[in-house]
């Protein structure tokens, strides 16, 4: 294995390729799409972090289409036009702007696949209740892109209703939106997930099966929060829209092991029986914003995280659901493998050592309202260091670790080989 400082200087000098537009700078929607597009070992073309909107603050439109213009185009953009247009998702729900204003942000996007010769893969939210200050606003101009995609300025839009709650009135904007879309848009529940959706679609298009597997069948045909559809239906709607066909029975390219409840101890060992088998990725959706810690340490026991070809149990079902799909799409259309075994760990020390174990103890000794405090991030560290080393293919250290957005929900950290 090289030293990390020469790996480093070898992943910079990678061609470059793709230019990826991210909704906002969580790590969830800037991190995690870029290192899923990394894993061909082609670096993409990304904002840094500062350049994108937080909760608190969004990005600057005029500044976006600045940096969008300065981009090499050697390769697909994947975009998301709340950021371009609101400067990112929570402003997409709050800002003042009208449809012609908001509209007018997207403009340089009306002909770049004529301008470049590159594809545009976009992407715009139907915004949550009942945060959505002005529905009209975001439902005009959600039509007037869909126009664009209809004549062919868009490659593909995906249009996602954003944490739909009951009586949110996003799954009826969908379905009334999905009746008159053409055949390059698609519309179902989701947002953080998409980007990495369609960092799938852009660079790994050829044709590959999915076969779904869930811990609790019966559960999974009940609706889902979050989404308002059941949960079998948020699979195929993810896995059709990062380019897989599902398949029910027979063989299929890749197995995605869906953990929806029961006994985590049979979850694990299934996943390894199904390893045997072919490639498997594994969604972990038995709780929202958390994985199961037992079911993953007895993956670890069983040595078989490191064979996976994605994991994901970040956040929402779908979230889950997408960004597993997404990074399996990749890994199994030629990853490198150092990347492939990065990514695996980062999902890992993400979805598992910090959603499921870390937060709740960070959360006992810190206040949220002091989150942004340095006593937060000496915190985080101390507590985040014992779950390290982490081991899959290689062993990983904990380097760093923050709160980006000055909140306990999300961290960003740095990964070093051992």
């Amino acid at each position: 294995m090289r030293p990390l400082p020469v790996l480093a200087a070898l992943l910079l000098a990678s061609a470059q390729a793709q230019t990826l537009l991210p909704l906002d700078s969580r790590p969830a929607t800037r991190t995690l799409p870029a290192q899923i597009a990394g894993l061909t070992g082609k670096t993409p073309h990304l904002p840094p972090a500062a350049l994108l909107g937080t909760a608190a603050r969004g990005a600057d439109p005029a500044a976006l289409s600045d940096w969008l213009r300065a981009q090499p185009t050697d390769g697909p953009l994947v975009v998301s036009l709340d950021a371009l247009a609101y400067g990112g998702l929570v402003q997409s729900r709050n800002s003042p702007l009208s449809a012609a204003q908001a509209l007018a942000h997207l403009a340089p996007l009306k002909d770049w696949t004529a301008r470049t010769g590159q594809p545009v893969y976009a992407f715009i939210t139907l915004p949550r209740e009942p945060d959505a200050a002005d529905r009209a606003r975001n439902l005009a101009v959600v039509r007037e892109v869909m126009a664009w995609a209809r004549q062919g300025h868009l490659t593909e839009l995906h249009i996602a209703w954003d944490d739909a709650l009951p009586g949110s009135p996003a799954p009826a904007e969908g379905a009334a939106l999905a009746a008159e879309a053409p055949a390059n848009v698609r519309v179902y529940p989701g947002a953080d997930e998409v980007a990495s959706m369609l960092v799938a679609r852009a660079l790994a298009p050829q044709p590959q099966t999915v076969r779904f597997e869930y811990s609790d069948p019966a559960r999974a045909e009940q609706v889902i929060k979050y989404e308002g559809i059941p949960l079998t239906q948020s699979a195929r709607n993810h896995a059709e829209a990062s380019g897989f066909t599902v398949t029910d029975s027979g063989p299929a390219d890749l197995t995605v092991y869906v953990y929806n409840g029961g006994d985590p101890r049979q979850a694990a060992l299934r996943v390894s029986a199904l390893l045997r088998r072919g490639p498997v990725g594994v969604a972990d959706v038995g709780s929202v914003n958390m994985g199961n810690a037992r079911m993953w340490r007895d993956l670890q026991t069983l040595r078989q995280s490191a064979n996976l070809q994605a994991l994901a149990a970040w956040g929402t079902p779908g979230n889950n659901l997408g960004t597993a799909l997404a990074h399996a799409k990749l890994a199994l259309s030629g990853a490198d493998p150092v990347r492939q075994d990065a990514l695996l760990a980062r999902e890992y020390a993400n979805d598992v050592i910090y959603s499921a174990e870390v937060r709740a103890a960070l959360r006992k000794v810190i206040p949220e309202k002091e989150m942004n405090a340095p006593a937060a991030r000496e915190a985080l560290l101390r507590l985040a260091s014992a779950s390290f080393p982490l081991r899959l293919g290689q062993v990983y250290d904990l380097r760093d670790a923050a709160l980006p957005w000055g909140r306990s929900f999300e961290w960003e950290f740095d990964l070093s080989v051992n």
